[in-house]
């Protein structure tokens, strides 16, 4: 796991993170034959972006507040196995890569948290965590309302 000496350095991590996430995003979109599908891909890739511009924010100002709040989870990645990313994947296929690969982030950033030499740190990992928590949960109620009810 990488170390870091400085709350930019973090910061410079996550917005790498969160630009990867954008063009992960637009990648399947740009992939996808389907126009809903391609419609919520560029939804995320934007969303993404937002988050990206947001720690930029925190980067330049210097500031930042840790909003806690409880984010379900439905835990549908938990049981579904891996699927490798293609042009020519289904809509299920597609929410259980953005599952899959929103979990390991929501780890990554948990796990960050839980090593970090101070508060102030934890938090901006904490912060990130959650917010990788929300997207999971909105593609597993995306995957459970269009997926599982149909099955």
């Amino acid at each position: 796991m990488e170390e870091f000496k400085s709350i930019n350095e973090i910061l410079e991590f996550a917005i790498a993170s969160e630009q990867d996430a954008v063009e992960f995003y637009s990648n399947l979109a740009d992939q996808s034959k389907n126009t809903e599908m391609k419609a919520v891909f560029q939804q995320f890739a934007k969303e993404e972006m937002n988050h990206k511009s947001r720690l930029i924010k925190i980067q330049d100002e210097g500031s930042f507040e840790l909003k806690s709040e409880k984010i379900h989870d439905l835990k549908i990645a938990d049981y579904l196995v891996d699927v490798q990313v293609s042009p020519k994947m289904s809509y299920q296929d597609a929410l259980v890569v953005a599952m899959k690969k929103e979990k390991a982030a929501f780890k990554l950033y948990t796990n960050l948290a839980a090593k970090a030499p101070n508060e102030s740190l934890k938090n901006i990992f904490l912060s990130l965590a959650q917010e990788e928590s929300k997207h999971k949960l909105r593609f597993e109620i995306e995957y459970d309302d269009y997926i599982l009810k149909e099955n």
